[in-house]
């Protein structure tokens, strides 16, 4: 990639954010899914034991929490409350990383066709853009937001647990693990989304088709939460790297198909 590829691309990368600043009813969506997936476990956790008077710790289907938490130095100290709180704040976690997928995929099937709608696909391919640095524009231009949305909501889950849960269980989210999980999954996990409705976008004039097809990256993010707390899987930094390897290769496959997919005389002489 050269000097001048780097600043077109930025340029467009530009023009897309500018875009999005007049649209702000894209990120409805995924501002409800941050919402809803602060909100839940902070029902779990604290709610519920609150309003039924029944302590977390009451319940032998947390003592697996106690003794992983418990035998960590950062939260060692924590009471069985504590640590059964660590532990539900900690699963919950990965339902953070749909909020980027979300917000990308309100962005990223209008990527294509909104401009095709707008009537601005034409000019921009007559450009010396490359097919890459178009795609790079634009999937950067829809991952940017997701990126800064989960890292608010990732502020607002750590201040909420600081407010309302036992002293230490913050610490929780200081694990590698966790930090992982926001910022190395995450993106990547919405980095695919948005590849997978870019390349569908570049086919079809239909901006649902596109939604769908790179909402499908939730299911594997799904299945992960339930097997995290049927016990099938344990989330570990070695597991998430692996998982965030195989993500990297995968974006790596898409770009390359998508850079095949985007036929400029194609899209050109079709979508009239």
């Amino acid at each position: 990639m050269t000097g001048r590829g780097m600043r077109r691309i930025g340029a467009l990368l530009a023009k897309e954010l500018e875009d999005l600043r007049g649209n702000p009813g894209l990120f409805v969506p995924a501002v409800m899914t941050g919402v809803i997936s602060i909100v839940i476990p902070f029902v779990v956790a604290i709610a519920v034991p609150y309003f039924t008077g029944e302590r977390l710790a009451d319940s032998s289907d947390f003592r697996v929490a106690i003794e992983m938490y418990r035998d960590q130095p950062a939260t060692s100290s924590l009471d069985p409350e504590g640590a059964i709180q660590a532990f539900i704040f900690q699963q919950f976690l990965i339902l953070l990383v749909v909020t980027p997928v979300a917000g990308a995929m309100s962005v990223a099937a209008y990527a294509v066709i909104g401009e095709k709608q707008a009537r601005t696909l034409e000019p921009l391919l007559a450009t010396p853009l490359t097919t890459f640095e178009l795609l790079a524009a634009k999937v950067l231009g829809a991952l940017v937001p997701g990126i800064v949305l989960v890292t608010i909501c990732f502020a607002l889950y750590l201040f909420g647990i600081v407010l309302f849960a036992h002293a230490g269980v913050y610490r929780v989210l200081l694990f590698p693990r966790s930090l992982l999980t926001i910022f190395l999954l995450g993106p990547l996990a919405s980095l695919a989304a948005l590849q997978l409705a870019v390349c569908v976008s570049s086919r079809v004039n239909d901006a649902r088709s596109a939604q769908q097809i790179g909402a499908l990256i939730i299911l594997p993010i799904s299945a992960l939460l339930v097997a995290q707390f049927t016990g099938t899987v344990r989330l570990t930094s070695t597991l998430i790297l692996i998982i965030s390897a195989g993500l990297a290769t995968l974006n790596a496959v898409l770009m390359a198909i998508g850079i095949r997919l985007f036929d400029r005389e194609s899209i050109l002489t079709r979508w009239k």
